[in-house]
């Protein structure tokens, strides 16, 4: 639980953003609390939507000593631009306690780390350094090394497994890596590693063993890989590239060795579907499906031991960058987009929960995010307690963790 939920002082009432906000405070328009979780000086990041990051009470996250002085208000979103540019080259993995706010560093390497994997059972975090994996305990911090990828192999890790046993990633090519070191932007390099066609490996880390195996291997864009939170053989992954021209989710068995299966396949021009996640008790593939691209908007699932669909429509102003699912599965989250996003919203700036009802989603705004920059993905995560909405923002200038209370 969250400590502050039982306080009972008065919080004042805000517009959010554009200055610097206090600790706590209601937000004008939705009239909800809003508390900034992590308070640490210096740029703060919750993980990518579909990454886990509590072990009980803790959430890991990542930041770094990279800090802006604060700026008055006009210069604020012009400045959260600039910032979220900024090359950060000492990010670390930190943990903060829900319960206390206290904040601990878990990482203390020279270089830059990657790796958004923590395991809720065997109470780790993984990361990547270079060509090394390494873990390291919630709890005490001891570091172990992991593994090191062979020359010729250099991999990237992205998830592991249920029981805690296998790591999961993807390699690919020197061609396709000199393509993104040559044009750094996504949109330069999006639509030429799409059309390259080069091929890329999904594989797997043994981690007791060290054994490194490859899965499968495709000239397709694979990415997105992500294991089921409950069966430990079941990978998912996507073909990335422009959404309305793949058949973009897949998952493969990595036990039985089959062959992969489409878990969506589009029907009509120009439909999309993806930022794909697993329901928290992994019967569940969800994505973001639109009946054409940027017109008729749902949350879509595939049940994967039936194979039914279901869809639930919302409008185009609740419309979110990415969803995600509360932890007893009856709610969804979103964190919006702005006007420049897919589905081209003048009003859909805001943190939002769902409530199915029947064959649409009832929409509940939490943050006003127009002083948000939407380069900087909010990716929204529900609290283990399912009460809060965790989400990261730069609305008062730099990168940011704040919760939602719901």
């Amino acid at each position: 639980m969250l400590f502050f939920a039982l306080k009972a002082a008065t919080q004042p009432v805000l517009e959010t953003g554009g200055k610097k906000m206090p600790n706590e405070w209601i937000d004008d328009v939705t009239h909800q609390r809003i508390v900034k979780l992590v308070r640490r000086r210096g740029i703060n990041l919750s993980f990518y939507f579909h990454n886990n990051p509590f072990v009980g009470n803790k959430m890991v996250f990542y930041g770094s000593d990279e800090y802006q002085k604060e700026r008055y208000p006009g210069e604020l979103r012009k400045k959260a631009q600039e910032i979220y540019n900024l090359n950060v080259s000492n990010k670390q993995l930190y943990t903060v306690d829900l319960s206390t706010l206290k904040v601990t560093q878990l990482t203390h390497h020279h270089g830059p780390i990657s790796g958004e994997i923590v395991h809720e059972k065997t109470h780790k975090a993984y990361f990547q350094s270079r060509d090394s994996v390494f873990s390291v305990d919630i709890h005490t911090g001891r570091e172990q090394l992991v593994f090191v990828f062979p020359s010729g192999f250099k991999g990237s890790i992205t998830t592991i497994n249920a029981d805690g046993t296998l790591l999961g990633g993807v390699y690919a090519t020197e061609a396709e890596k000199a393509i993104s070191k040559q044009y750094p932007e996504k949109s330069q390099y999006f639509n030429r590693i799409y059309e390259a066609k080069l091929p890329r490996t999904l594989f797997t880390i043994h981690i007791p063993s060290g054994y490194l195996q490859k899965i499968f291997t495709d000239s397709a864009w694979l990415n997105h890989v992500q294991f089921s939170p409950t069966d430990p053989n079941l990978l998912m992954f996507c073909h990335e590239g422009p959404w309305h021209k793949v058949d973009r989710i897949w998952t493969i068995n990595i036990l039985k060795k089959e062959k992969p299966k489409l878990i969506h396949k589009r029907t009509i021009d120009m439909e999309i579907a993806g930022h794909e996640w697993f329901s928290t008790d992994g019967q569940y593939i969800w994505y973001d499906l639109q009946l054409p691209r940027g017109k008729t908007f749902y949350v879509g699932g595939t049940n994967l031991h039936t194979g039914e669909e279901v869809k639930y429509q919302l409008d185009r102003n609740e419309w979110s960058v990415h969803y995600t699912t509360s932890p007893d599965q009856h709610r969804f989250a979103g964190d919006g987009g702005d006007p420049g996003s897919v589905a081209k919203a003048a009003d859909g700036q805001y943190i939002y929960i769902f409530t199915p009802d029947r064959s649409r989603l009832k929409a509940k705004k939490l943050v006003n995010m127009k002083h948000h920059n939407y380069k900087l993905e909010p990716n929204v995560h529900y609290s283990p307690d399912g009460r809060w909405i965790i989400f990261r923002a730069n609305f008062e200038g730099y990168e940011g963790i704040y919760v939602a209370e719901i």
